[in-house]
């Protein structure tokens, strides 16, 4: 590998930007008998930082009814945003999560979404690491794709998604694909767990619809679609290692 990089304009894990930087990465580990807010100021002074920060990280996690309550009593939705009030301590500029809906249940995945999203509001930028590229689409303005240790592709999630197409479920579906291949072309259909997605402006659903109907197809869906984001990744990373 080679190249170089800079965490906000000074070199990566100086001390100048150490200071600047906030991170939780997957699950934090904090001493299981101490209180939530007695463990934030272990942290505090292990960082160097005024304590008075400690209710402010902690009302920003939404823990302040349960800040003196023994960390072993938290539930796991809990001990994570913990671990994110404990990277909040220093009132970072930089914000790095890996993998915070890590083991997370449906509300604990929704709690965490709307947590990430309010911390990067303001001037505050928030980086986020997550295989769980649904999360990543409801959460990010910004995504980009890694492929065996280089940024493939970088923009905003609507970039990366691309246009807008439309998805056909129809039966018998070969004789719609053949059907579409005909006037779209071959490259433009892809056929997708028993559905079609097509490479096409939506505008032209009722021709295309009309289209198959006289041909003896049965059409069962037909609507706009976008790409998720799990299926721009897949296509960018096909055959390398990915993260």
């Amino acid at each position: 590998t080679s190249g170089t990089a800079r965490v906000l304009g000074q070199a990566p894990g100086s001390s100048a930007s150490l200071a600047r930087v906030g991170s939780l990465v997957e699950s934090p580990a904090f001493y299981p008998y101490l209180s939530g807010r007695d463990n934030l100021r272990v942290v505090a002074r292990y960082a160097g930082v005024d304590s008075a920060r400690i209710a402010a990280a902690l009302d920003q996690v939404e823990l302040t009814g349960r800040a003196g309550d023994k960390f072993k009593t938290y539930s796991l939705g809990m001990k994570q945003r913990l671990g994110v009030a404990a990277a909040l301590v220093k009132d970072p500029e930089l914000l790095i999560l890996d993998e915070p809906t890590n083991g997370l249940d449906p509300s604990g995945m929704a709690d965490m979404r709307s947590l990430i999203r309010r911390l990067g509001q303001g001037e505050r930028t928030v980086l986020l690491s997550s295989h769980l590229l649904g999360e990543v689409q409801q959460i990010c303005d910004r995504a980009g794709v890694i492929a065996s240790g280089k940024l493939v592709a970088e923009g905003t999630v609507q970039e990366l998604r691309g246009e807008i197409g439309l998805l056909v479920r129809a039966e018998p579906i070969e004789q719609a694909r053949q059907q579409i291949e005909r006037i779209l072309g071959a490259e433009h259909v892809h056929l997708l767990g028993g559905a079609l997605r097509l490479d096409t402006d939506p505008d032209q659903a009722a021709a295309i619809n009309r289209y198959l109907i006289e041909a003896g197809v049965e059409v069962s869906e037909l609507r706009p679609q976008e790409r998720s984001l799990e299926e721009v990744f897949l296509q960018l990373t096909e055959g390398g290692e990915t993260s």
